[in-house]
Order: structure tokens, then C-alpha cells, then sequence
């Protein structure tokens, strides 16, 4: 394009802007005047200047004041964390004495505890050993065995202890038993005897062991043999209620039988229907029968008329000449009860006509031989 082209072309649009401003409708009054209201006055330079100075002196004054505060807050802090190490450093030494105190007392209460539990244990020991001197001078030195001491008595309860427990009472039963051996001034002779007397209790002592393995064996075939016994009479007694012999010899009860083993189909039956479904049989139902029968013809004996003998009106048989005549006793007068009436059992019609059937045969044989 050429400049005349271009400058044609802008004279143009000029033209078509100014058409359209005075296409434009004029604005009313009232918009004119709050374009005035919202126009800000121009402010000069100095005059910002100034406002600037008040602001950053404002500014300083709150600074001034905060950094004083952080001053004083952190101030607070320092003695806070000095109190609160202090009152540490305190209660840690409370705490320390406190569990030095209780220590010492759990340490007391052990000793205590200690020493009762030796006292008693020498008094044991010292029971054991009078009653072990007049065992052996009753049976000449040797433990009489007793079989019925323990079998058939009854189990004492187990206390179960822990193996600490067990331990400690091992260690104070060794330290009462096991006496120190004090060979301080002792001469040759002394020695030999002392090493005598070690000698014959360790024989005494390997004696009552062998003796008390022996007892333990024999108690043990006596147990075994009890228990053979014991289950002997229980299957008896399982044959004799009619159950497998090993019924009763478990741990647990038998089970009851609710069902046929030849039972193919699902039994829709309850429990309750079916738990006496297999006990009794004939026997039982024989018993029944035979104790209703008895029942009932005793009441009828009961129910009986009772009547008295007649009156004797002689002289009394094995009477002597100096016996006195027999009391004259007033009869009293008894009212006789009547026999029950028999109860007329209902025949069933099947009966009836048997009856009718036999009864016209043998008219038709009586005329027969008519």
C-alpha cells in the first residue's frame, strides 16, 4: 500500500468514530456528577513525604515496643527452664531416695521372710531326725514299709510354685541339712573321727534311699493293680446294663444310643424323642407289667372284707383247775365293708364276634347229633 492509501484510510476512520460519538446517546447529569465524587484530587510530593515520616516513626514506636516484650518473654523463659531444672534435680533425688527406701525394705521383708522359712525348716529337720532315731531303734536301723499308708488315702492338692520359688526353698533346705564342716584346731584324731561319722551317715543315707525306691515301686504295682481292678468291675458292670464292656472304663460317660446303626434315612426326630427310644426292652417292660399286677391285687387284699372267729363257748382248751376264768370281752359291732365290685373289662368287637362264631358252631353241632 502507498501513503496516500494510508492516510485515506486513517481520515476514514475518523470519520466513522465521529459518526458514532454523535450516534451515541448524551449522558444524563446525575452520571456526570459521581464521576466528580470518585475523581481523587492530585496530592503533591511533600505532602506524601510527610505522610511517609509519620508511618516509619509509628512503625518504630511498635517495633520498639515488641523487641521489649520479646525482651521480657524471654526473660521469663530463662527462669522458667532454671525453675523447672531445678524442681527435676528435686524430684529425682526423691525419687532416688524413695526407691532406696523401698528397696531396703523389700530387702528386709526377704530377710525376714528368709529366716522364718529357716526356723521352720530346721524344726522339720529336727522333728525328722528324732522321729528317723526312733524308727531306727524300733526296727533295728531299717524303714519299715508300709502298703497302706498311701494307697487308698486320698491326693492332697498340688501347689504349684514357680521354679525361683522352688529353687530358694531347695537352697534353704541345703544350707539347714548340710551343716559347715569347722576344722579349725583339730587334731589327727579328731579328723578320723569326724570322717567316721561322715562315712556312717552316708551310708545311712544311700540305705533309706534304696529303701524308699523300693517303697515308691511297690506303691506304684499296688496303683497299677487297683486300677486293673477297677476297671474289671466297671465292665462288669457295663455288661450288666447291657453296654459294651469298655463303656464305662473311659474318661467320659457312654453315649446314649438315639439312632439304629442299620438307620439309612435322616431321622428328623429331637433329642429329647429319641433318648429314650433304645433304653428298657422286654425285661423292663416285663417289670412293669409285674409290678402294676402286684400293686393292684394288693390293694385288693386291703380292700377285703375282714370277719372275726366265732365266740368260744366252752370251757378254754389247756385250761388247769387254778387258772381264772378268761375276761368276758364286749363285742363290738363292725361294719362289713362289701366286697369292690368287679369291673366289667369292654370286650373289643373282634372278641365279641369270635365269641358269637363259637357259640353258633356249637349250636350247629347240637343239633347235628339231634
Amino acid at each position: 500500500m502507498s501513503d496516500d492509501e494510508e492516510v485515506y484510510s486513517s481520515e476514514e476512520e475518523e470519520e466513522v468514530v465521529e459518526k458514532k460519538e454523535e450516534a451515541k446517546p448524551a449522558k444524563p447529569v446525575e452520571e456526570t456528577k459521581e464521576e466528580n465524587i470518585f475523581h481523587r484530587p492530585q496530592v503533591t510530593s511533600s505532602e506524601l513525604d510527610e505522610q511517609l515520616k509519620e508511618y516509619i516513626a509509628e512503625w518504630r514506636k511498635q517495633r520498639a515496643k515488641e523487641e521489649d516484650e520479646l525482651k521480657n518473654l524471654r526473660a521469663k523463659q530463662a527462669k522458667r527452664k532454671v525453675l523447672r531444672a531445678e524442681e527435676e534435680k528435686r524430684l529425682q533425688a526423691a525419687k532416688i531416695v524413695e526407691d532406696a527406701r523401698r528397696l531396703n525394705e523389700e530387702q528386709e521383708k526377704k530377710q525376714k521372710e528368709l529366716e522364718e522359712k529357716r526356723k521352720r525348716l530346721e524344726e522339720a529337720e529336727k522333728k525328722r531326725q528324732l522321729l528317723e532315731q526312733a524308727a531306727n531303734a524300733s526296727t533295728g536301723g531299717r524303714v519299715r514299709i508300709n502298703r497302706t499308708d498311701e494307697v487308698g488315702s486320698q491326693v492332697k492338692e498340688k501347689v504349684v510354685k514357680s521354679k525361683e520359688q522352688l529353687a530358694e526353698e531347695k537352697k534353704l533346705a541345703m544350707s539347714v541339712r548340710i551343716q559347715h564342716l569347722r576344722l579349725e584346731g583339730m587334731g589327727e584324731e579328731s579328723l578320723r573321727k569326724k570322717a567316721d561319722d561322715l562315712w556312717t551317715q552316708l551310708v545311712q543315707l544311700e540305705t533309706d534311699k534304696y529303701d524308699l525306691e523300693e517303697r515308691q515301686k511297690r506303691q506304684d504295682y499296688d496303683l497299677k493293680e487297683l486300677k486293673e481292678r477297677q476297671k474289671m468291675q466297671l465292665r462288669h458292670k457295663a455288661v450288666r446294663l447291657g453296654l459294651e464292656p469298655e463303656a464305662l472304663t473311659g474318661k467320659h460317660p457312654p453315649k446314649i444310643q438315639t439312632a439304629s446303626k442299620f438307620e439309612r434315612t435322616i431321622d428328623r426326630r429331637t433329642y429329647v424323642d429319641k433318648k429314650d427310644l433304645f433304653a428298657g426292652g422286654y425285661m423292663e417292660s416285663d417289670k412293669e407289667s409285674k409290678e402294676k399286677n402286684w400293686s393292684d391285687r394288693i390293694k385288693d387284699f386291703d380292700c377285703r372284707a375282714k370277719t372275726r372267729l366265732p365266740k368260744w363257748f366252752g370251757e378254754r382248751p389247756g385250761k388247769k383247775s387254778d387258772d381264772p376264768e378268761t375276761p368276758v370281752e364286749e363285742e363290738k359291732e363292725e361294719e362289713l365293708i362289701p366286697p369292690p365290685q368287679e369291673i366289667e373289662e369292654e370286650v373289643a368287637p373282634e372278641e365279641e364276634e369270635e365269641e358269637s362264631e363259637e357259640e353258633e358252631e356249637e349250636e350247629e353241632e347240637e343239633e347235628e347229633e339231634e
